[in-house]
């Protein structure tokens, strides 16, 4: 097949913040995701991630929360109770918004590190909507990505360990939306780095 006709992918950067270690007993209480950029045969292109962004806050789905894991966000469960949206029309939104953006593309989602935050995505995604827009394997992890590149084992890597110019100069505020936006900056860097030793 030709590289040219392969189906693109578009990368959506995606942050969570949840009030537990896992979905179920515990909730999802934002969502914030940011268009990081599409690749294609020819190559990878960076978007600008302020751009075509997503954002919400969800009511909790269960009683029980660990308070270290709450006051990581900040968020205020009493308050999500009252006014933040039902998980059905939560991931209903969020399942239209990915589409939307994605056009032709196939969306994948991308997180630092991905593994708590797609847990918790598609849990929520199957749980409340029966399907996920990402499939059940469309996920990249940028520590990952970072590690492969790097030659490093994955276990070594931190943000602390990546050159500087790779990492955004947005500061992780740990609200979901600001945090997608500078991890797809991260993402963009990472896919257009050419490794260590490499000039950029």
């Amino acid at each position: 097949m030709s590289r040219r006709r392969v189906k693109p992918s578009l990368y959506v950067s995606v942050d969570i913040e949840a009030d537990g270690p896992i979905p179920g007993p515990y909730s999802m209480l934002s969502l914030g995701a940011a268009v990081a950029g599409v690749q294609d045969g020819d190559g990878f292109t960076a978007a600008d991630p302020t751009a075509r962004t997503f954002y919400c806050e969800l009511r909790p789905v269960s009683e029980e929360f660990v308070p270290e894991a709450l006051a990581v966000s900040g968020l205020d469960r009493d308050r999500l109770r009252v006014e933040g949206l039902d998980p059905r029309v939560a991931m209903a939104r969020f399942t239209r918004w990915v589409r939307e953006v994605s056009g032709d593309a196939q969306p994948v989602m991308c997180g630092y590190p991905a593994s708590y935050d797609w847990t918790f995505l598609y849990w929520y995604l199957i749980r409340f909507t029966g399907v996920s827009p990402f499939g059940h394997s469309g996920c990249l992890d940028m520590k990952t990505l970072y590690a492969t590149k790097a030659g490093l084992p994955l276990r070594a890597v931190a943000k602390g360990t990546m050159p500087r110019e790779l990492l955004s100069r947005r500061r992780h505020t740990h609200h979901a939306l600001d945090d997608a936006v500078e991890q797809a900056e991260l993402f963009a860097n990472l896919m257009e780095w050419p490794g260590p030793g490499s000039p950029r």
